[in-house]
């Protein structure tokens, strides 16, 4: 029997092919929750016991349970994940024409495998600024947009052209990662066919596009060409997420890294805030924050670097009280999970792994340590967490890089030194991580979800417990 919190991973990323989309999925299922939507833009009126959420750029979202015995003060209790991977996103430019073809004029969007992407059939999916007029009036709307059929493909060169390939493919990003769209002559029959007046090349946006894009883009809003202002697109993968392997035990999939820890974290605050009794005894605020641009390094008005949950923090504090003492009480009692997708032992290169640090499938969270700081992990931030799951039966593991190589980050310690909040950095395995295809195990699922909902659940009984700076 497939185990149901994968297979509801499943359905999560199916819905969510860019972050745009990773956030409106959540919103909607925040709201079947019993969440309400606030506006950065507006006063907050929070009541103690209830539940909220908000997003920024619509590419990240914030959501929180208010305990009913919370006072200005006590501790948020945060799970920090992100809702962005690499992938290749249009350029402001996209029209390009070279060879008879027309082709897609792309940027590379963090470190990606951009080899898995060649050969591969794309569609494009984002958002969209489109022009209303109704009653001689003219605004303006925010259209998420994604066109699920193949209408793009980046081809590899034929090994007889390149005899060399298989010693060494090296992808020039600029020259090789461009997409196919169409054919010259195939685009200007369509374009006769279309009488020639569907687009109107005149405007600013349809210089810089090819028309058929543009059409398509049109088609799936239902608007005019014309009618678009701008856009943020993304090249995406048309091959669903599925649960495979043989025993059925792993998620093949785009994306894990790292919506899967932004699903399990999200869905584990709603199911430990499901019931009225739920937060009778709580006396913090549990959250969730999915970040954009963590791919590139979280500078961005909604990145993990920019003031978004210290805003969270000061105006939750803030509505309880005026006492501007309060909140730097509170961010010291507070406590955050940063939740980013781990390396698992790969069986072909096992020498990339430290001997006594290999996270396996199936193994459970994996705990992420680095003396400089690269993670932000403490002995601790580590005991609090490792304590969740010794009380719970379920499995964790440690990773260290080898001392030989370089070790990756996460939002840990962005926002352990921006915040100044006690921060441990944890992931669930995973294999293929930033290629186009990737994948994990689906007890892993399962075991962070029930991590993080007993997290939820009991940190502040166990936070009670720990004295250190005393």
């Amino acid at each position: 029997m497939e185990n149901p919190v994968a297979v509801d991973l499943v359905e999560f990323l199916n819905a969510s092919p860019t972050a745009f989309h990773a956030v409106d999925e959540a919103k909607n299922r925040l709201k079947s929750a019993g969440y309400e939507q606030l506006s950065e833009r507006d006063d907050w009126k929070l009541e103690a016991g209830k539940k909220y959420f908000f997003t920024r750029n619509h590419s990240t979202i914030v959501a929180f349970a208010i305990g009913k015995k919370y006072i200005a003060g006590n501790g948020i209790y945060i799970i920090g994940a992100h809702t962005d991977s690499p992938c290749v996103k249009l350029k402001p430019v996209s029209k390009v024409s070279k060879g008879g073809y027309l082709e897609v004029g792309v940027q590379p969007y963090g470190g990606g495998l951009w080899h898995t992407w060649f050969d591969r059939d794309l569609a494009i999916a984002g958002r969209v600024i489109v022009r209303e007029k109704k009653d001689g009036s003219e605004s303006y709307s925010h259209r998420l947009i994604r066109i699920e059929e193949p209408i793009m493909r980046i081809p590899t060169l034929a090994i007889h052209l390149d005899r060399d390939v298989n010693e060494g493919f090296k992808v020039n990003k600029q020259t090789h990662l461009a997409p196919v769209l169409a054919t010259s002559v195939k685009a200007e029959l369509n374009k006769t066919a279309a009488g020639n007046g569907s687009v109107d090349e005149k405007t600013n946006t349809n210089q810089k596009h090819h028309p058929l894009l543009l059409q398509l883009i049109a088609a799936q809003i239902g608007c005019e060409p014309a009618d678009i202002c701008d856009f943020e697109l993304q090249a995406c993968d048309t091959q669903k997420s599925v649960i495979g392997g043989a025993l059925k035990e792993f998620i093949f999939s785009g994306r894990l890294d790292n919506l899967c820890m932004s699903f399990c974290s999200l869905k584990a605050l709603m199911d430990s805030t499901s019931s009225e009794e739920s937060l009778k005894e709580e006396s913090g605020v549990r959250m969730v924050a999915l970040f954009d641009h963590e791919e590139v390094g979280s500078d961005s008005a909604q990145g993990a670097g920019s003031p978004v949950t210290l805003d969270a923090l000061s105006r939750i504090t803030y509505s309880f009280s005026s006492d501007t003492k309060m909140l730097p009480i509170a961010i010291q009692r507070s406590y955050l999970v940063s939740a980013d997708m781990a390396h698992a032992l790969h069986p072909n290169y096992m020498d990339k792994h430290e001997e006594n640090h290999q996270p396996k499938m199936h193994g459970g969270l994996v705990i992420k340590h680095n003396a400089n700081q690269r993670y932000a992990t403490n002995a601790v931030t580590s005991f609090l967490f490792r304590e969740i799951a010794a009380k719970h039966n379920l499995p964790v593991q440690d990773f260290v890089v080898r001392s030989d190589m370089l070790c990756g980050s996460t939002i840990g310690p962005i926002m352990a030194s921006g915040v100044g909040i006690r921060t441990v950095d944890v992931g669930a395995p995973q294999l293929s991580m930033h290629s186009i295809r990737e994948m994990c195990a689906v007890d892993d699922v399962k075991h962070s979800y029930e991590h993080f909902k007993a997290f939820f659940q009991e940190f502040s009984n166990l936070d009670a417990k720990l004295t250190v700076d005393i």
